[in-house]
């Protein structure tokens, strides 16, 4: 696929998962996901963010997204900015959680790295305010 084809694959996705408010997890899997995936997370599991960690199994993958949805709440999330070169897509964007624990709002940039292979993701890194959310998820 070209980078546009990717670009445009991502734009979708994004859009699917900020109007359903995270209820597209099996849109990224059945056609974003490739079958191997490297995921990383820039708080690399440290508490209480345990779950945004590295994966590398698709199924482990799962995880995350079980875990981000039953301690949060999307209130929104936008990607305004795609660069792409290659196989590569960077996308720029903000989004806002609320945690359903402490009821607190964590509101950052995001970005997202991505890198795809015959169409599909094989390696994805995001970078947020961890320092943000980690407070908001902290009693």
């Amino acid at each position: 696929m070209s980078s546009e084809a990717n670009v445009q694959l991502l734009k979708d996705a994004y859009r699917r998962w900020g109007d359903s408010k995270g209820a597209s997890v099996d849109f990224w899997f059945d056609s974003v996901i490739g079958p191997k995936i490297k995921f990383g997370s820039i708080p690399r599991g440290a508490v209480p963010l345990a779950f945004a960690t590295d994966y590398d199994d698709r199924t482990e993958l799962r995880g995350y997204f079980d875990a981000l949805l039953s301690n949060w709440t999307m209130e929104y999330f936008t990607m305004d900015e795609y660069v792409a070169q290659g196989d590569v897509v960077v996308a720029r964007g903000s989004c806002k959680w609320i945690n359903k624990q402490t009821l607190k709002p964590a509101e950052t940039p995001k970005i997202d790295f991505w890198r795809f292979k015959d169409g599909k993701v094989i390696e994805f890194y995001e970078y947020f305010d961890t320092a943000c959310a980690a407070a908001a998820a902290t009693p």
